[in-house]
Order: structure tokens, then C-alpha cells, then sequence
């Protein structure tokens, strides 16, 4: 029997959290949701999730910071973290990949598409991107 796979999904928009814990969930994922850099820590501390699909973009603490935070924590270092947000900016992009996330993944994404992304991801234990997905 496997174990099923926890997903935190972070993002200040709501519909975004929803629909993309709406479809990890219907892949067999646990999921938890966060809506802020902060709140994302506290939810990281207690659910231990297998990965983090985080916005940049978010109130109190933006997500760069949270995954500075994040990185430090013994516990939790060692969280693969996805950024998923709006933000095409290339200096930005290289902060959140300084600051120890794993990919930059720019909206809008198909939904299908970044499923399989996320699912790669955990089903072979790597943070690697498969280069082709479909």
C-alpha cells in the first residue's frame, strides 16, 4: 500500500488555491491550502508536505521570503518548492531560484499540463521538470 502524497498549495487568490487543489486532490494527492508566505510556514510545519506549489505575489510574507524561511528550517529544508505565479520577470525568477526554490513555472498554465508537472515531480522523488509532458 503507498502512501499518498501531500501537496501545500499556496497562493493569495482563491480560486487559484481551489482549482488546483481541486484537481491534485482528484489524482490521489492530500492536499492543504495557505493564502499568504505566512500562513504557508504554520501549514508547513504541521502537514510536511512532499511539495510546495507557491505564488511570489502574496501579503505579509511574499513567497521568496517564506522560501528563505522555509530553507532554513532543519525540518523542512528539504521541501521541493514550485513557484507558480504571474510574475515573468526574469530578476524575480532568479531570486526565487537563489532563494532555494526548485522551479518557476509562469501563469497562466494549463491545468492538465502543470498537474503532470507536479505529479512528475512526486512520483519519481526528484525536483527535475520531465522535458516532455503529455
Amino acid at each position: 500500500m503507498t502512501t499518498c502524497k501531500k501537496v501545500l498549495v499556496v497562493d493569495d487568490e482563491q480560486d487559484i488555491v481551489e482549482i488546483l487543489s481541486y484537481n491534485l486532490s482528484k489524482h490521489n494527492l492530500q492536499v492543504r491550502q495557505a493564502y499568504s508566505g505566512k500562513e504557508c510556514i504554520a501549514v508547513a510545519k504541521q502537514f510536511h508536505p512532499d511539495l510546495i506549489v507557491m505564488d511570489i505575489r502574496m501579503p505579509e510574507v511574499n513567497g521568496i521570503e517564506a522560501c528563505r524561511i522555509l530553507k532554513h528550517d532543519d525540518d523542512l529544508k528539504n521541501i521541493p518548492i514550485l513557484f507558480l505565479t504571474a510574475d515573468t520577470d526574469m530578476y524575480t525568477a532568479m531570486s526565487a531560484m537563489t532563494a532555494g526554490g526548485n522551479h518557476y513555472v509562469t501563469k497562466p498554465i494549463p491545468i492538465a499540463t502543470l498537474t503532470d508537472i507536479i505529479k512528475k515531480m512526486i512520483e519519481d522523488g526528484t525536483t527535475e521538470i520531465p522535458r516532455k509532458v503529455a
